[in-house]
């Protein structure tokens, strides 16, 4: 019997030093990262071209610097619904969260990247992503719950 496919990985993240230690920690923890990106215009460029199981991407990406990578891994969700996608942010940001999961938290997940340093944490949550699970900040879990048309918990 051969071995599982490893999953397939693209990083979108403008700052090279940051983008090349992700690549770094995913390709040591066993995937395969078919392709890197530095804007969102590209990244969902990847990701229509490679067909990755996961994209891993920061929310504030050129070309405008504000919510770019975010919007690029909704366009990705929208045109290929069965690839996780796992933002990263150095913000806690209600409206990002409530974005990305509007359709479902069913292979999503949005970190904080001084989390992303705990590396056995941000890569159980690209194999959760991957699988068709979510990895959502803990504390997301409370603000979800108490969302318009969400029960109370």
């Amino acid at each position: 019997m051969s071995p599982p496919r490893p999953i397939r990985v693209i990083v979108g993240e403008d700052q090279p030093f940051v983008r090349e230690g992700i690549v770094r920690v995913l390709q040591d923890g066993g995937f395969d990262v078919v392709g890197t990106a530095a804007n969102a215009r590209d990244l969902v460029r990847m990701a229509d071209a490679y067909g990755p199981d996961v994209v891993v991407a920061d929310i504030q990406m050129p070309p405008d610097h504000t919510d770019d990578g975010l919007r690029a891994v909704l366009a990705i969700r929208a045109a290929n619904p069965g690839v996780g996608v796992l933002v990263l942010s150095q913000f806690l940001e209600d409206s990002y969260v409530f974005d990305l999961v509007s359709g479902g938290a069913q292979g999503v997940g949005y970190m904080l990247k001084e989390k992303a340093g705990d590396l056995r944490l941000f890569t159980d949550a690209v194999r959760r992503v991957a699988a068709g699970g979510s990895a959502l900040i803990p504390t997301w879990s409370r603000v979800w719950w108490a969302a318009p048309g969400k029960p109370a918990r």
